[in-house]
């Protein structure tokens, strides 16, 4: 089977040795996305809620790259800095999967890479 890699062009990419994500026949593995902003640096600084939502715009980008769609989305892990904002990180994943309402999981972690990360989400797609 082809092994067909993603990048989304961050700087970790090459320093870490990982690819935003990675196809392999119908399967879509997306890697632990933080909410970098379009030109580099952190997105939405202190706002669990757009932080979310931009990490789900960078998943939606690396599926597509990879031939996917939202729809095809069906597994996201999403880490937390603090659980005691799950509910403005559940909002954003609702409002972007309304429909679509993929397997989840909200865990809390101790540190992401950069402090000012609130959320760092990973995701999986099958496309039939």
């Amino acid at each position: 089977m082809e092994r067909r890699l993603v990048s989304s062009g961050a700087v970790y990419e090459p320093q870490i040795g990982f690819s935003r994500a990675v196809r392999v026949g119908p399967h879509i593995a997306v890697s632990g996305t933080a909410p970098i902003a379009p030109g580099g640096g952190g997105a939405c600084p202190g706002d669990l809620y757009g932080q979310t939502l931009r990490c789900l715009a960078i998943i939606e980008k690396a599926v597509n790259d990879a031939g996917g769609k939202r729809e095809h989305i069906m597994r996201t892990r999403v880490m937390l800095k603090d659980m005691k904002g799950w509910e403005d990180a559940a909002r954003a994943h609702g409002e972007f999967f309304r429909d679509i309402r993929p397997a989840s999981t909200f865990i809390q972690i101790v540190q992401a890479i950069d402090p000012a990360w609130l959320v760092e989400i990973e995701a999986d797609a099958i496309v039939a």
